[in-house]
């Protein structure tokens, strides 16, 4: 007898044709049963222990073999979608509804994957790999192999051609420098550690090379960009009795191959991702939906972290771009749909003035009552809420609501001035009540945020907001010996003082971040004023005066003192994947080909398309 074995890893067993099922015979029920047991009685006890070993083998195989691989949001309560399904563009004329509520009663329906991934997104054959990249392939569309487009257009390999001036040309130097040091000490591990000429390890995901890959695509090192491609596609491996962390691996792995798919046109990388998606879903088996933070790849089982019972809320509610692109990509809706639940339920909780605590617990669906920041572990929240409705084509208003409301809330309770010269921050609320004029270098996101959201409608009196922090980020640079921004800054308030920045000893480190270079691009990109270019150079030259290392790049443990800059041996991968991508960005001549009009970008810079509909 055959068995069906389909790709996803379900398993049907075969039942033997002799298997001593009695046959169903006329009569009533008490006959048949009546039937049924003399049937039994008439076997030998040899066949009675056969069969009861037989079913005994059957569940057991059944508990090995075919729950490990169900899906893991299985047991979770699915949300009714809507019925009336209308034309779209994402997959065979069908839009999945997202505005839908929690089942009133019954059993949880399982989500379960379609049988579309399990038809359109087997592996590549020899032959399709080889066909795949070529040196003479132009403007490729890597579809589905039902032949639909879940974006309704063409998906095209974007080609670029490299630096165009000066500035572009010694960033790209730059990436190289730092890629050679990775090659050479830290290949296919995820951080390079320069000095020591070693690596560290993370998540054991090669993280360097996939926040990397659409940075030389984009800078145009194809001989880097197809080794690193060569490396995903024969080392990459998914697997190992060892946790991650679900919002890091989403924004950095997730993204950087999504991204990837997306500029180059190779489905190498969507199918990567896909595999990876599949292996984060575990992380939403909670009471609330809202997932826990770390999820095991090799058994497949989510946990808090060991630290603490909560989530963080940042963490949680920056999963929604990448998840939301890999099921449009792959025209599966169970990603979106568990990670968006997460939105819709943070959109009902209590708020103060539309910002939230930076904690909550994943079982009880709760905010702990904990410091309001925008900067470390609450930051891309907001900016998410924003990025998610320019994502979904601006169709879903509660996302613009929270955003604005946020801002309001910011402006209202987190702004203030120092002393003496006036210079606009936004500090943090302890406890949710007690103000404290600390403000992270994470929060220099922010400036861009605010000048894309007044692109796209918001109050215009955003981008005052953002022109004012923004040079408050960039004076937090400009302010220190050696050009380099601390992590964290504290400002004055008293009318008394000298110094606008105060910088303690423990604060003074710099990891390479490129939040304020991050704002620089966008402020740049969407006013032309180039007062942000000359800016960000600057930083650059501040970068390359003292970070730069025989190796790659080092983070700085003082930026105070030029004499003394106490070099900590590491190179994030975010150094690649984004400082210097936004550097490239900010001096780039052609803000048309990656315009925000085009594509949004995740919290990792990696490039998602923007859609026309929810």
């Amino acid at each position: 007898m055959g068995t069906f074995t389909p790709q996803w890893g379900f398993t049907s067993v075969p039942v033997p044709p002799d298997f001593p099922y009695p046959a169903t015979v006329p009569g009533t029920e008490q006959n048949r049963r009546k039937r049924l047991w003399r049937r039994w009685n008439q076997l030998s006890r040899f066949q009675r222990n056969t069969c009861l070993l037989f079913m005994a083998l059957l569940i057991t195989l059944s508990i090995l073999f075919v729950l490990p691989n169900l899906p893991p949001s299985a047991s979770l309560p699915s949300p009714s979608r809507n019925e009336a399904l209308e034309g779209s563009e994402i997959v065979q004329g069908i839009k999945p509804s997202l505005e839908y509520e929690r089942e009133p009663e019954g059993p949880p329906k399982p989500i379960t994957l379609s049988k579309s991934v399990q038809e359109n997104f087997r592996p590549l054959t020899k032959e399709e790999e080889e066909n795949h990249v070529g040196e003479n392939e132009k403007n490729s569309v890597n579809l589905p192999r039902n032949g639909i487009d879940p974006f309704g257009k063409k998906n095209q390999k974007i080609v670029f051609t490299g630096p165009t001036n000066h500035r572009q040309r010694a960033v790209v130097d730059a990436f190289s420098h730092a890629w050679k040091g990775y090659k050479t000490y830290a290949w296919g591990h995820d951080h390079l550690r320069p000095i020591s000429q070693t690596y560290n390890d993370w998540f054991h995901l090669g993280l360097t090379i996939i926040d990397s890959l659409d940075t030389m695509y984009i800078m145009g090192l194809n001989d880097d960009f197809n080794e690193a491609r060569s490396w995903v596609k024969d080392s990459l491996q998914f697997n190992g009795n060892r946790d991650i962390n679900l919002f890091e691996t989403t924004i950095r792995v997730l993204g950087g191959l999504l991204s990837t798919y997306h500029l180059s046109g190779d489905k190498l990388f969507l199918d990567k991702a896909l595999e990876l998606g599949l292996l984060l879903l575990p992380s939403f088996k909670t009471s609330s939906g809202v997932p826990y933070s770390d999820v095991n790849l090799g058994t497949k089982k989510a946990h808090p972290p060991k630290w603490n019972a909560d989530s963080t809320t940042s963490e949680v509610t920056t999963i929604q771009l990448e998840f939301r692109d890999l099921s449009r990509s792959t025209g599966d809706p169970t990603f979106e749909e568990l990670s968006f639940r997460v939105s819709k339920f943070i959109h009902k909780l209590p708020k103060t003035e539309g910002l939230v605590p930076i904690f909550i617990n994943p079982n009880t669906g709760q905010f702990r009552k904990s410091t309001i920041t925008l900067g470390a572990r609450g930051d891309s929240y907001y900016e998410y809420l924003l990025k998610q409705w320019i994502q979904t084509g601006r169709t879903i208003d509660f996302l613009r609501d929270d955003y604005n409301a946020s801002i309001s809330g910011v402006k209202n309770l987190l702004v203030r001035h120092s002393k003496p010269n006036n210079l606009l921050f936004v500090g943090e609320l302890i406890n949710g009540n007690d103000f404290k004029a600390k403000m992270d270098h994470l929060l220099c996101f922010l400036p861009g945020t605010l000048a894309l959201g007044v692109h796209y409608g918001m109050p215009p009196d955003h981008l005052r907001l953002a022109e004012d922090l923004l040079y408050t980020c960039y004076q937090t640079y400009a302010a220190q010996p050696t050009h380099l921004a601390p992590e964290i800054t504290y400002f004055n308030e008293d009318e008394d003082g000298d110094n606008d920045m105060i910088v303690k000893p423990a604060d003074s480190h710099n990891l390479l971040r490129p939040e304020t270079v991050e704002s620089l691009w966008y402020m740049y990109h969407l006013t032309g004023n180039t007062t942000y270019q000359d800016w960000g150079w600057k930083i650059f030259q501040a970068f390359e005066k003292f970070a730069r290392v025989e190796n790659g790049y080092s983070s700085l443990g003082n930026v105070k003192s030029i004499a003394d800059t106490k070099l900590r041996d590491m190179m994030e991968s975010f150094f690649l994947g984004e400082t210097l991508k936004y550097f490239y960005l900010l001096f780039s001549d052609d803000q048309k080909t990656l315009s925000v009009d085009r594509f949004v970008l995740n919290s990792e810079a990696h490039f998602f398309p923007i859609h026309t509909s929810r």
